[in-house]
């Protein structure tokens, strides 16, 4: 009888954990600081420009348990209407950055868009700590949407490389996509880089998957 008693206080410590806590310890670290998000805003390339994308960043990483962090998406604007373009490189802090399962992939701004960062699809995790889908998984989701140029500058000219400055989601416009899954240096006409590989062929959800993409990006601590 006495071990029975002894046993009901300690039921109820375990049910008061908040599920957060398990999924936390079975997933993320709360020393995270750079992951790819889980899911897109179900819009295509339309997130609500900049302001949506870094809520969406700041979502997850609360709802994965890392807290703490002010959360920026690395995508760059393009200068219209009068408004200057915005350089994904200088949103992001100045590191380092570590992923979910604590393994850096980039001390600096300088080492994430120099040839020896650390991203690739073992890491490249969400901010669950899990692994995107790439080349030789279905569906393959490896695009991410950066509107970036490799040096992570924001392109220059007309041409639509950010999908209006992520408000589109239809048939015009094109965003500059990144490979999260990239192999070594992955060379090829264009460079098949993390953040500058080729352009969508449409702002839907339906053209970014047309390629190998789900709207997803990558997020960085800036702190």
């Amino acid at each position: 009888m006495k071990r029975t008693t002894l046993a009901w206080p300690m039921l109820g410590l375990l049910a008061a954990i908040p599920a957060g806590a398990h999924a936390q310890s079975a997933g993320a670290s709360a020393d995270t600081t750079f992951f790819v998000t889980s899911v897109g805003l179900g819009k295509g390339a339309d997130l609500g420009g900049l302001e949506g994308a870094d809520r969406h960043c700041q979502s997850l990483a609360e709802a994965a348990g890392i807290r703490g962090k002010v959360w920026r998406a690395y995508l760059s604007t393009q200068a219209t209407g009068g408004a200057a373009a915005v350089n994904a490189r200088d949103r992001i802090g100045s590191g380092p950055w570590q992923n979910a399962k604590g393994v850096v992939i980039a001390k600096d701004v300088a080492d994430l868009h120099g040839p020896d960062n650390n991203i690739n699809k073992q890491t490249a995790l969400t901010e669950k700590g899990e692994m995107v889908k790439g080349r030789g998984d279905t569906p393959n989701e490896h695009d991410m949407l950066t509107g970036s140029q490799p040096d992570g500058t924001a392109f220059t000219g007309s041409q639509d490389m950010t999908c209006g400055n992520w408000t589109k989601s239809g048939a015009d416009g094109a965003a500059m996509l990144g490979h999260d899954d990239r192999m070594g240096t992955d060379p090829g006409p264009p460079g098949r880089s993390w953040n500058s590989s080729h352009p969508s062929r449409g702002c839907s959800l339906d053209a970014l998957k047309s390629t190998g993409g789900a709207g997803l990006f990558y997020c960085f601590a800036a702190n």
